[in-house]
């Protein structure tokens, strides 16, 4: 098996590993003992732990922002495309509930571990700019401007996607979550207002 291949087979296990046991179980020896490898592979293949660590909190990241830009990018009107992107959104956190305590699972790790805090800074911003990249995206196709700054507004609708997903992880109420969702959907019209253009000077 090429080293690239026996990588890829190390971060499933260590993902399963964690999903089903969590983070702080995922040894180094538990992974290899997951993907059936000695333990000299995983030397081979990364240069610690954390690196493991680092490439799976990456993917996640980017799985999630990737999905939620599919999303967003269909047909309708704004209100709509919003609606259908928290929808697919939730959609995933229920089908993969472990997946998603498994990344805040590493965010608190890597805030604990010395050195280690730019990995949460960096997932979070990515998770920002994300949002932010979609609502300027939204704004200018539908013609519109929103009525709060778009990293601040970037911020709210992160904030509340991870807290909603956080309760439900505690509790598994559906019900309540979609209800919270369908209220931010209809929240963020409020903050929809008519484009200003400017007279130019001819």
């Amino acid at each position: 098996m090429a080293a690239k291949d026996r990588r890829e087979e190390l971060l499933a296990a260590a993902f399963r590993v964690m999903v089903r046991e969590g983070v702080a179980k995922a040894t180094t020896r538990a992974i290899v003992n997951e993907a059936k490898m000695p333990l000299g592979v995983f030397h081979y293949c990364f240069s610690s732990r954390e690196e493991l660590l680092q490439e799976v909190l990456t993917r996640f990241t980017g799985s999630s922002v990737a999905a939620a830009r599919k999303t967003f990018e269909g047909d309708g009107d704004l209100g709509s495309r919003i609606t259908k992107s928290l929808n697919a959104f939730w959609e995933g956190v229920e089908r993969s509930p472990g997946q998603h305590q498994v990344s805040y699972e590493l965010t608190h790790y890597a805030l604990r571990q010395a050195g280690f805090e730019d990995l949460a800074r960096r997932q979070y911003q990515h998770y920002l700019e994300a949002h932010t990249e979609l609502l300027t995206e939204a704004a200018e196709t539908a013609d519109i401007e929103w009525v709060v700054a778009v990293p601040v507004l970037a911020r709210y609708l992160n904030a509340v996607l991870e807290g909603i997903t956080l309760s439900w992880l505690v509790d598994r109420n559906s019900e309540h979550s979609r209800e919270v969702l369908r209220l931010t959907a209809e929240h963020l019209m409020t903050l929809v207002g008519e484009k200003v253009v400017a007279d130019r000077v001819s």
